[in-house]
C-alpha cells in the first residue's frame, strides 16, 4: 500500500483514477476546492492549490509516496506545487497533453507526416520557462494552453526535490456525458441530425485514448520508477474521416462533409498539421495499449445514448 495524493480527481478519468487507487488498497488523499467530494474512505483536503500558504497549511505534516497532479496548467502552479511538496513526496506525476507537440503553438523540430512523434521533440529539461507571463489571466491561459503545459513540465523536471514524470495524454474519449469536452458528442449529434462536418481539404491523423485506459496508465505510473515524459495513446492513428465513419456506422446515417476555406475553423480532430504521438516509450516500459478501433464504437454508443433524438 502506498500513500497517494491526487490533486484534482473530481471528474472524468481523474475521478476514475481515485476509485482505482482505492480499489488497489492505496491510502488516497484528494486535494481540490471542494466542489465535488471523493468517494467514502478517501481523505479530502479542501484548498485552492494556487494559494501556497493555504496549501502548505492544509498539508500539515502529511507525506506521500506519490502525488498525481491532474490540474496543473501553468509554470506558476508547478512552482507552487514543487515548493509545497518538496519534502513530502518521492515521486510526482503531472498529467500533460498531446497539445505540447502542436507545431502551431511553438517552434518545434519538424516530424514527417505519418511518423509518430516521440517524447524528445519537447524536452522539459531544456524548455524555456517564463514566470512573468500573465498566467493568472484566464483568457491568456486558454489561448496558451499548450505552452502552459510545456512550461509546467519544465518546472517539475528541474525541481530536483523528487523524481517526476509527465503523462502526455492523447485526445480522451468515452464515458458518454462524462466526456465534458463534448467533442465526440459533436460528431454524434451532427451525424444524427444530418448536419455538415467541417473539415480541412487535406486532413492528417491524430491519436486517441479511452478515459478508462488513461486512468489505468496513471495507476500504473504510480507504481513505476521511470522519469521524464511519456506519451499515452491507444494504438492506431485516425483522421477525422475515420472517426466520422465509425460514428456514422453506429448512428446509422451517412456523414456529410464540407471543406473549410482558409482561416475558417474546422470540426474537432480535423487537423491540417501533424503531431500524432508515439506510444513506444510506454510500451517499452511495460504498459500495453488497446487499439482505438476496439473501443471507439462503444464510446460512440455511449455518446449516442445521451444525444436527444432528432425531431421530425
Amino acid at each position: 500500500m502506498q500513500k497517494i495524493c491526487v490533486i484534482g480527481g473530481s471528474r472524468y478519468f481523474g475521478k476514475l483514477l481515485v476509485k482505482r487507487l482505492q480499489a488497489a488498497d492505496h491510502h488516497v488523499t484528494v486535494i481540490n476546492r471542494g466542489s465535488t467530494s471523493p468517494p467514502a474512505g478517501i481523505e479530502h483536503l479542501v484548498v485552492d492549490r494556487n494559494d501556497e500558504a493555504a496549501l502548505t497549511a492544509v498539508l500539515g505534516s502529511r507525506t506521500f509516496d506519490v502525488v498525481v497532479d491532474q490540474v496543473c496548467y501553468t509554470p506558476v502552479q508547478a512552482e507552487t506545487a514543487a515548493r509545497a511538496f518538496a519534502d513530502r513526496t518521492r515521486r510526482y506525476i503531472m498529467t500533460s497533453t498531446i497539445e505540447v507537440y502542436d507545431p502551431a503553438t511553438a517552434s518545434l523540430p519538424a516530424v514527417p507526416p505519418g511518423t509518430p512523434v516521440p517524447e524528445e521533440i519537447v524536452d522539459p529539461a531544456t524548455w524555456l520557462v517564463a514566470m512573468d507571463l500573465p498566467w493568472h489571466d484566464d483568457a491568456y491561459l486558454e489561448a496558451h494552453y499548450a505552452e502552459g503545459k510545456r512550461q509546467a513540465e519544465a518546472v517539475f523536471a528541474r525541481t530536483g526535490c523528487f523524481e517526476c514524470t509527465s503523462v502526455r495524454s492523447a485526445h480522451v474519449l468515452g464515458g458518454g456525458a462524462q466526456e465534458f469536452t463534448g467533442r465526440l458528442a459533436h460528431y454524434v449529434g451532427r451525424i444524427t441530425r444530418g448536419e455538415e462536418i467541417t473539415v480541412h481539404a487535406q486532413v492528417l491523423p491524430t491519436v486517441f485514448i479511452h478515459y478508462e485506459e488513461l486512468a489505468e496508465l496513471l495507476l500504473w505510473a504510480t507504481t513505476a520508477d521511470f522519469t521524464g515524459p511519456v506519451n499515452a495513446c491507444s494504438d492506431g492513428q485516425l483522421d477525422v474521416h475515420g472517426l466520422a465513419a465509425i460514428t456514422a456506422t453506429q448512428v446509422g446515417r451517412e456523414a456529410v462533409y464540407r471543406t473549410v476555406v482558409a482561416g475558417e475553423p474546422a470540426s474537432p480532430f480535423s487537423f491540417d498539421r501533424h503531431y500524432a504521438m508515439s506510444n513506444a516509450r510506454a510500451k517499452a516500459l511495460g504498459f500495453s495499449f488497446s487499439h482505438t478501433t476496439d473501443w471507439l464504437p462503444g464510446a460512440v454508443v455511449e455518446a449516442l445514448t445521451t444525444e436527444p433524438s432528432p425531431t421530425a
